[in-house]
């Protein structure tokens, strides 16, 4: 799991199938002061979260597959949880 934010969305007039009815963010990594850091990368909504919140993201395929029910899944990066706060001693 990574802590990051919803910096964009992202839409797609075609896609795969096993992403239709879903929204797809842009997620900044973030580190645990929550400062960016990385690359920012492409993951499915499952949270219901938007633009400018802090998220949970499962960045394992396996775990995904196993969310979404199905054995073959094209979906690496999924947020599972909007973060209310987070601290850091």
């Amino acid at each position: 799991m990574k802590v990051c934010r919803v910096v964009a969305q992202v839409v797609s007039t075609v896609k795969h199938e096993a992403y239709a009815g879903t929204k797809l963010f842009a997620v900044q990594p973030l580190d645990e002061r929550g400062r960016d850091i990385g690359v920012s990368y492409v993951a499915i909504d499952r949270a219901r979260s938007g633009v400018g919140d802090t998220v949970l993201v499962l960045t394992e395929g396996n775990g995904a597959r196993q969310l979404f029910g199905v054995t073959k899944l094209p979906i690496k990066s999924v947020i599972v949880g909007v973060v209310d706060t987070v601290h850091v001693p």
